[in-house]
């Protein structure tokens, strides 16, 4: 398919490219690095809700889930079943911290490697558990190998993507996310099942196989131009430039890519230099898009879908099954987004999610509030737990469109060379951070909140939306490396942006030179 594009961002170069197959393979593959994630997003939810194993690990709240006098919102309140949870995400938050280094040394495989082999270490800890202390971990072991694969797929897709297909070829992190939510979700109902203690750790265990996926997948996978030009190694970087475009004439592109690296050499220390006021932009995206991202109240569904069912009145099978639908929901229409990023571009999805989030949210608070009142006392009839189920599915399907993939494609393409590392490290950090509060609190705040907890995420949706129509320019189409002429087109970013950073590149002065 031949290449070429129009940016709506006066001054941004067309390179010429195809759609080759290696560039298709590899994104694949690389994508695979989204699993991990997904799996354990899934499975979490769906293991704490498992009898066998409250009766293990958690005798009080199974004996607080037993008891028919219990307000049903607090029914499975409980700091140390929310640890078993959050815990993942604190030691996520960390080691991005430290990926950024391994991303940027060692180059964005590596990193996707280190991944795969520190989440498979913890799968087993979690299969073979016998007391809370292996449990916790292998739950920090599983963080450290989501934070250094989150770090580092996203930043991969975004550099080895054409420019008009960098969204959907990112959007696949997302997609691979979604679907191990769907495998997990499948796995939780058929081992809930089993009798005995050995449905639970099936289910935990299982983890081992995307981290294999991703192990493989990492050693077989080329490395960046990027990444090949900022270790050193520029004819390689060319030659891999050349394979994935699909044409040697890559010259413009390829000069863009050493003039990046060269000027990220000047940064010796990225981490300050991302508070210089030429990168406010990148900085207060990639803190407020993945702040936000969590504050949807997406990770309610996520984390706890099988366990907020069985609040509203399922029962255990039925709500495993409920929430397996909401995951089949959500993957089906993060294609949606796969298929329109490149072509409506980032901000209009955006935009219509968050208002489609937001009448549903409302919706389902109000309709928890009619049934179950202040008290958390009363009943639920099948037509109204079905449109809540409905209400919850058209939620989870804004949000696979927009927030979802689009959280993690904005913040890995927007920043320059020299600071996009830790840029991805920041976005990551901060993910996980408001997951980790957002999964230790979400059940005390149930309790507390009651249905008020999903207008509290309403008002945060609001906000987010109208955030996004202020101040995010539109991405779509722009070279990875040419983004900075979109901030200093922008009405307010643009006074950040100095004139040189925006300049012509060192192509095109020796062209005017001759």
């Amino acid at each position: 398919m031949a290449g070429g594009f129009v940016s709506q961002t006066p001054g941004v170069r067309n390179y010429n490219y195809k759609l080759t197959p290696k560039v298709f393979v590899t994104c694949f593959i690389g994508a695979f690095g989204g699993l991990i994630f997904g799996y354990d997003l899934g499975i979490s939810g769906g293991v704490t809700s498992m009898e066998p194993f409250l009766e293990k690990f958690f005798p009080y709240v199974y004996k607080k889930m037993k008891s028919a006098h219990e307000n049903e919102y607090c029914r499975f309140d409980s700091q140390l079943l929310t640890l078993f949870t959050s815990s993942l995400y604190v030691a996520a938050l960390i080691s991005s911290l430290f990926a950024s280094t391994v991303t940027r040394v060692f180059g964005r495989k590596w990193s996707m490697f280190l991944g795969g082999f520190t989440f498979f270490i913890g799968s087993a800890f979690n299969g073979f558990a016998q007391n809370i202390a292996m449990l916790l971990i292998g739950r920090i072991l599983l963080g450290f190998g989501v934070g250094f694969a989150n770090q580092s797929v996203p930043v991969y897709l975004s550099e080895m993507a054409p420019p008009n297909l960098r969204g959907a070829f990112n959007n696949g992190f997302q997609v691979a996310i979604i679907f191990g939510i769907v495998v997990a979700t499948i796995i939780n109902y058929f081992t809930a099942q089993m009798k005995g203690n050995i449905g639970w750790r099936i289910s935990l265990g299982l983890a081992c196989v995307p981290s294999v996926m991703i192990m493989i997948g990492a050693l077989i996978l080329p490395d960046t131009p990027n990444s090949l030009i900022e270790r050193g190694y520029t004819d390689e970087a060319k030659q891999m430039l050349q394979s994935i475009r699909g044409t040697d004439e890559v010259e413009e592109e390829f000069q863009d890519l050493v003039d990046a690296s060269e000027e990220s050499k000047q940064v010796k220390h990225p981490w300050k230099n991302i508070l210089l006021p030429r990168y406010r932009p990148q900085l207060i995206m990639t803190c407020f898009i993945p702040f936000f991202q969590q504050l949807t109240g997406i990770n309610v569904i996520t984390f706890y879908a099988p366990v907020l069912f069985q609040t509203l009145g399922f029962g255990s099978k039925a709500s495993l099954l409920s929430a397996m639908v909401t995951g089949i929901i959500e993957l089906l229409c993060t294609f949606v987004s796969v298929f329109t990023v490149d072509r409506f571009g980032r901000r209009v999805l955006f935009l219509q999610g968050g208002i489609q989030m937001l009448i549903s949210q409302i919706a389902i608070g109000a309709m928890i509030g009619v049934k179950f009142g202040v008290a958390g006392t009363g009943n639920i009839g099948k037509s109204d737990a079905n449109l809540i189920v409905a209400l919850i599915c058209i939620y989870v399907a804004g949000f696979a469109w927009s927030w979802g993939p689009l959280g993690w494609l904005v913040p890995s393409e927007i920043s320059p060379l020299e600071i996009r590392s830790a840029a991805q490290a920041i976005n990551v950090a901060v993910n996980m951070f408001f997951t980790f509060l957002v999964a230790q609190l979400f059940l005390t705040m149930l309790c507390h909140m009651k249905f008020g907890l999903f207008f509290f995420f309403a008002v945060f949706v609001f906000i987010m939306t109208i955030f996004i129509y202020l101040m995010l320019p539109e991405t779509k189409n722009v070279p990875i490396e040419e983004m900075n002429k979109v901030w200093k087109a922008h009405w307010f970013w643009g006074r950040f942006i100095p004139d040189e950073a925006v300049g012509i590149g060192a192509a095109e002065m020796q062209q005017k030179s001759v």
